[in-house]
């Protein structure tokens, strides 16, 4: 596996994804290579979250000009990320009839990115 500081690249920061993230879905910037399982993985383990959702969207360059010179923005990738709001233990059986609730505790929302923004 790859390192997750290199797939996910940064937040994207606009007023849709800041209206989004109070319904759980978190908005990045990631590696065009990268794939959702990856994404998934990604940040799973930088924020220690439950991922349920991930929705990918390759995004086209913008053209520009300059004076008689025209150019194009680079093409990137977004990954619109859907955390578990309301995470519950789990129960599965054990040997010997017993029941057995899982112990993991996942946060339930993405207050740091950690990208030095």
């Amino acid at each position: 596996m790859r390192n997750p500081h290199d797939i996910i690249i940064k937040p994207v920061i606009t007023e849709r994804s800041t209206m989004d993230s109070m319904d759980g879905k978190y908005t990045f910037v990631v590696d065009r290579k990268a794939t959702k399982i990856e994404v998934r993985q990604a940040v799973e383990k930088l924020f220690n979250v439950r991922v349920l959702k991930v929705n990918t969207q390759n995004v086209s360059g913008k053209m520009k000009r300059v004076n008689m010179h025209t150019g194009k923005t680079a093409d990137w990738k977004k990954a619109i990320v859907t955390i578990d709001l309301d995470p519950q233990e789990t129960t599965y059986l054990v040997e010997g009839g017993k029941e057995q609730k899982t112990s993991r505790k996942y946060k339930n929302s993405i207050e740091e990115f950690g990208f030095g923004i």
